[in-house]
């Protein structure tokens, strides 16, 4: 894959954009990083804040074990290195949604390392860096628009374990940033590290933005905090570079900030300079001991590792023969490829199940507004469907109504074809008597197909079927009107 496909043309030439993204991921928990207060999401303000997350005096950080283990299993889903030792650091720094005034985090032993994600963009495949993983606790919440004169705080966020999932500069356009940030959503959910749920804010983005002429050294960079869907942070690619090309041809310089980018308007404005390590004044927190990580416990953590996106694709083309357009679908999301699992445990062939999955059930769920998950049809109920169709008790057409009317009443296509008599027939004598009805009514047409006119063919069958109220069987309508017209 080249880096050519995506520049800025300023009035001065071109300009090469470098995109770097700091993930920000809830761990997947019943409890905090460091105290056993619950992360349900969508609770009334402050009912879910221990006395560890509040900083009162004496209380004392107790790591959880399941966010280690939940982070381990992620790096080694990412092929990073599992750091056997590692140290959380304070990173201190005031806000009022931290009460402790400094928040536990890794800054210099990491409890992962390098690794790296593949994408897939229209260029064709690219390897992107991961350059670390780190654990730290999230901080609280801040709302300013409770009250007209003062902001209140949520504290129900504080201490919430997250993972700050690294890259490293390697994305040259927005479709790559989005293409990471899809993959590695993926990956995580099927872990089960990470709900990916960017709405609900357990899964956001720092996106680090930079240009420079093509091949040249880095520029300064511009770090848009907290952005959360994969639009909005390809918005900020597009816009920050735009705005950096802009500024450098007008003689004026980029400098190292944090920006927030306004979804409404879809720009970006500065919030404050950037600060560099030394200016959070880390050091190693002095409550907490270094993880240190047994070969058992990381071996059961790849143990427990599910077949993943990458994986389990291959699989689906190369063993099952599903299409890679299919399998690609299919793989994407882990909610999918469960309910494809499903379908197949209920013995529908692996192809004929990917085409009418990718096509009726995500176009009818799509018009319903719905998730895989909130599927109105089964894997049984659709296997049922499937099986009717291949044992040519239904047609094409009439599977079409059976499906409508399962997701309309959530009965079984048995149900349904027994209760409207849907069965398609193979009754030869009665389709006989419809392609003469057929033949008859359109003798013109029927001249036209003998002196060469064969694509009318078409039409005689769908007039046939039309008259058997599409319950003739397909392929016997065919060989009858061949037959007819001969």
């Amino acid at each position: 894959m080249t880096d050519t496909a995506y520049r800025i043309t300023g009035a001065t030439g071109e300009f090469e954009v470098v995109i770097g993204l700091e993930v920000h991921a809830q761990i997947t928990s019943h409890a905090k990083l460091f105290s056993g207060a619950s992360t349900e999401f969508g609770a009334e303000p402050n009912t879910q804040v221990s006395l560890v997350d509040a900083a009162m005096p004496g209380m004392l950080p107790v790591p959880n074990g399941e966010c280690i283990r939940q982070a381990v299993r992620t790096g080694l889903a990412l092929d990073a290195k599992i750091n056997r030792w590692s140290r959380f650091d304070r990173k201190n720094y005031f806000y009022a949604d931290l009460p402790q005034g400094y928040q536990i985090s890794q800054l210099y032993h990491p409890l992962v390392g390098e690794g790296s994600l593949d994408i897939e963009t229209d260029e064709g495949e690219k390897t992107i860096g991961i350059e670390r993983i780190h654990v730290e606790q999230d901080a609280g919440k801040l709302m300013h628009d409770q009250h007209p004169a003062m902001s209140y705080v949520d504290l129900n966020r504080s201490g919430v374990a997250l993972m700050e999932i690294v890259s490293k500069p390697d994305m040259r356009s927005p479709a790559e940033a989005g293409a990471y940030v899809k993959k590695l959503r993926a990956i995580l959910r099927y872990v089960g590290s990470c709900d990916g749920n960017m709405e609900q804010g357990s899964m956001r983005a720092d996106v680090n933005v930079s240009v420079r002429r093509p091949g040249a050294e880095f520029g300064t960079r511009t770090e848009t905090k907290n952005v959360n869907s994969v639009r909005f942070i390809q918005a900020v690619v597009d816009y920050e570079a735009t705005r950096q090309v802009a500024l450098i041809e007008d003689g004026g310089t980029v400098v190292q900030e944090t920006r927030l980018f306004d979804p409404d308007k879809g720009v970006t404005r500065s919030m404050r300079s950037k600060e560099d390590a030394h200016d959070y004044r880390y050091f190693p927190d002095p409550d907490l001991l270094p993880l240190e990580l047994s070969e058992a416990f990381v071996a059961d953590a790849k143990a427990s590792l599910p077949e993943l996106p990458d994986a389990k694709r291959a699989r689906y083309v190369e063993a099952l023969g599903i299409p890679p357009y299919n399998a690609d679908v299919i793989t994407s999301d882990v909610e999918t490829a469960r309910w494809f699992e499903a379908l197949l445990d209920e013995g529908v062939e692996a192809k004929a199940g990917a085409n009418w999955l990718t096509s009726e059930l995500f176009g009818a769920l799509n018009r319903l507004g719905k998730e895989i998950a909130e599927s109105p049809v089964s894997p049984a109920g659709a296997a049922g469907l499937l099986k009717l169709v291949g044992d040519g008790t239904l047609s094409g057409s009439l599977a079409k109504q059976v499906f409508e009317a399962m997701l309309e009443t959530g009965e079984s296509a048995g149900a349904i074809v027994e209760a409207r008599g849907l069965k398609q027939t193979s009754d030869t004598g009665a389709i006989d008597a419809a392609v003469a009805g057929v033949l008859a009514a359109n003798a013109d047409k029927v001249a036209d197909y003998c002196g060469g006119k064969e694509a009318l063919f078409g039409f005689f069958v769908g007039q046939t079927m039309k008259a058997m109220g599409g319950k003739a069987n397909p392929k016997i309508v065919n060989e009858r009107l061949r037959s007819a017209l001969s």
